[in-house]
Parts: C-alpha cells; structure tokens; sequence
C-alpha cells in the first residue's frame, strides 16, 4: 500500500472523528453552517456534517455573580461604594438571543447597576442607605429585568453586599455612635442616682415619723401615767392642787439626782450680764426653797390625814334616835 493511500485513509478517519462531538451539562452549543445558525446541542453526544458544520459557540446555562463596585454620593454629600452582586443566567429557551444579540453581557449588567445605583443612592442620606439597602437591591433587580429579558437572561437576585463610606466618615459615625451611648450611660447613672436619693429621703421621713410616733407614745405614756400618780393622791385625800405639787417637787428630785449621778455635768447660765445670771440663780434657789417647803408640808398634812383617817375609822358608830324623837 503506498503512502497517498494511507495519507488518504489518515484524512478519511480524521474526518470521521469530527463529525462527533460532546456537549457538557449545563452548557448550549451552537452549530452554524457556513456561517448560518443551524441548531442549538444540549448536553450528549451530538453529530454534525464535517467541513460543513461548525460549533460557533458555547453557552453556559449555569447561574453565574457578577460584583459590581459603584462610587457615588449620598444626599448628604457623602461619597461611599457599594458593592452590587448580580446572580443571572441564561435562559434555556433563548440561548439563541444570548448568544447572537448580546456581544458582552457582563458589561451590559454592569452598565444597568451603575445606572441604577447613581439614581437610587442620591435620593437617601447615609443612614438611610444602610437602611434601605434592600431597597437598591430590588430596584436593580427590577431594571436588569427589563433590559436583560430581551437579550435571553434573567435575573435571579441581586444583593448589596458593602457599604463603604469614606474612612473620616466612618470615624465620625463611630464617635457619634460613642458619644451616644456614653449619653445613654449618663442619663442611667442620673436615673439610678436620683433613685438613691429618694429612697434615702424617704427612709428618712419614715425615721422621722417613727421618732416623732414614739415620743408621741413617750408623752402619752408620762400623761396617762400623770393622770394614775394623780388619781391615787386623790384616793388618800389629797386634792389635785397638792397633788400636781408633789409630782412636780418628785420630778425635781429626780432631775437633782440623774446630775448628781454624772460626774461631768455642768451648770450653764445663759444670760449675758452677771445681774441676770445672779437673779436667775437666785430665782433658781427660791424656786427650788419653795419646792421644798411645799413638799414638807404636803408630807405633814397627808400624816395629819392619815392619822385623822385612822381615828374615825376607830370610833363605834352612834345609834340614830332621830326617828324616835321625831314620833
């Protein structure tokens, strides 16, 4: 067999083995025929006509993320980036659009997030762009929807994935966060001490209202007590003049012997000039003589009374003859 046979049968197998190809899961394939769409292959073994068919592409039907990062301004005038993930795919029915209207659908999505996100982003201020994050993110979605459908895509999600303002205006919101809780710790000490305070203010009230109750109590006992010392002097026939008398000579002995009893007590006079001082000492000495002599003789009248007491309770009694004599 020469060489030009062999050769032959060499181009022969060759082009055989061109006609079969494999077409991955998940994955499209267009056949063109001399540069005319011919068919669409899914996943398999496929055929097609050597020299005359062509694989002009392949489609991938897989979802697939695009990051998207967008520096735009706030309605405050705050610069931040946004990252913007898109999640997308290509439709299975409408591989033929994706494939043959759309040249580079990555830049087509990023295009439609840039526009979207510069008109969203400075209608909100900051804070509401942290807030409201999501609300970007349907806003996209929304758009990308729209646009990409014509050309065989369809978006699965989209999400706001950062928010990265400028690097002076995240310390200043951190100090602001800072400043705010350290209010917050203050308006709670306030709180816990006023707490104190009028817990204090009321315990105190209550001691004083229980002082106050038990000197009451103390003055009602001594009154009662008054009251009996002079109910048993006027039982032995002593008036309540002489009695009061006596009580108050008693007092004055015992006031005379509780400072007696201290060895460090001593005498004060107020008054300023050494003539009041003499004649309050003075009134002092008369008042106490007086005392005394009141008290001596309150003791010898109740011995006379005693005694008096004693005789008439001794004699028999007289026969009454009134009756008689009156018949």
């Amino acid at each position: 067999m020469s060489t030009s046979v062999i050769f032959l049968l060499f181009v022969v197998f060759f082009i055989f083995l061109s006609s079969f190809f494999t077409v991955k899961q998940q994955t499209a394939v267009i056949i063109e025929r001399f540069g005319k769409f011919q068919s669409i292959r899914h996943s398999g073994l496929q055929l097609k006509i050597p020299l005359i068919d062509r694989i002009a592409g392949r489609v991938n039907l897989k979802i697939q993320q695009l990051d998207v990062i967008i520096e735009t301004k706030t309605k405050d005038n705050v610069f931040v980036k946004l990252k913007v993930s898109v999640q997308f795919m290509v439709v299975k029915e409408t591989v033929y659009d994706a494939f043959y209207k759309l040249e580079y659908p990555h830049d087509q999505i990023t295009s439609y997030v840039f526009d979207v996100v510069r008109a969203e982003v400075p209608k909100l201020k900051l804070d509401d762009v942290f807030e409201r994050k999501d609300d970007i993110a349907i806003a996209v979605k929304r758009e990308l929807n729209e646009a990409m459908t014509t050309y065989g895509y369809t978006i699965i999600n989209t999400l706001v994935t950062d928010i990265d303002p400028d690097i002076q205006v995240k310390n200043a919101m951190n100090r602001i966060n800072a400043a705010d809780r350290e209010k917050t710790v203050a308006e709670f000490e306030a709180e816990a001490s006023r707490i104190r305070i009028v817990a204090k203010a009321k315990a105190e009230a209550e001691s004083k209202r229980l002082q106050g109750q038990g000197i009451a109590d103390q003055r009602r006992e001594i009154a009662r007590g008054l009251v009996e010392s002079v109910d048993v002097l006027n039982g032995v026939g002593i008036n309540s003049q002489e009695a009061s008398a006596l009580i108050v000579v008693t007092q004055h002995y015992d006031t005379l012997q509780a400072i007696g009893s201290d060895t460090n007590s001593n005498l004060i006079l107020l008054p300023n000039s050494p003539q009041a001082g003499s004649d309050m000492l003075n009134n002092m000495v008369a008042s106490f003589t007086a005392s005394n002599l009141v008290g001596e003789s309150m003791k010898k009248d109740l011995k006379t009374i005693t005694k008096t007491n004693k005789k008439k309770s001794q004699e028999p009694e007289k026969p009454d003859n009134s009756s008689e004599e009156t018949v």
